[in-house]
C-alpha cells in the first residue's frame, strides 16, 4: 500500500518502511512521531483519490534525524564589468521513516 501526502506545499509518494527527506522542521527531535493528515491518494488494490484529501486517512512517521543535501555553488558574473560573486548553499532536511498508513 502506498499514499501520496502533502507537506508544506510539496507532495510525496510514501510506503510503509520507506525513508523520506522533508524540509527541516525546527520542532522535530529524533524519536518523535509526526502525523500527516492531508493524504491526497491511497493506492493499493483499489485506489482512493481524495477531493482534495481522503477523509479519515493519515500517515504516521517517526523522526530519524537531520540530514544535509548536496552542496551547490551559485556563481553570478556580469560580463565586461569585472563583477563576480560566488556563494554556496546546502539545504537541511529532516529524515523521516514511515511507520504506518491509516485509512
Amino acid at each position: 500500500m502506498y499514499a501520496v501526502i502533502r507537506d508544506r506545499g510539496r507532495q510525496y509518494r510514501v510506503e510503509e518502511g520507506s525513508v523520506l527527506l522533508v524540509d527541516r522542521r525546527d520542532d522535530a527531535k529524533p524519536g518523535d512521531e509526526i502525523r500527516f493528515a492531508e493524504v491526497l491518494c491511497l493506492g493499493g488494490g483499489e485506489p482512493r483519490i481524495g477531493t482534495p484529501a481522503v477523509k479519515g486517512a493519515a500517515v504516521v512517521a517517526t523522526v530519524v534525524g537531520e540530514a544535509k543535501g548536496p552542496k551547490l555553488m551559485v556563481f553570478k558574473m556580469r560580463r565586461r564589468k569585472n563583477s563576480r560573486r560566488r556563494q554556496g548553499h546546502r539545504a537541511k532536511y529532516t529524515e523521516l521513516r514511515i511507520t504506518r498508513i491509516e485509512g
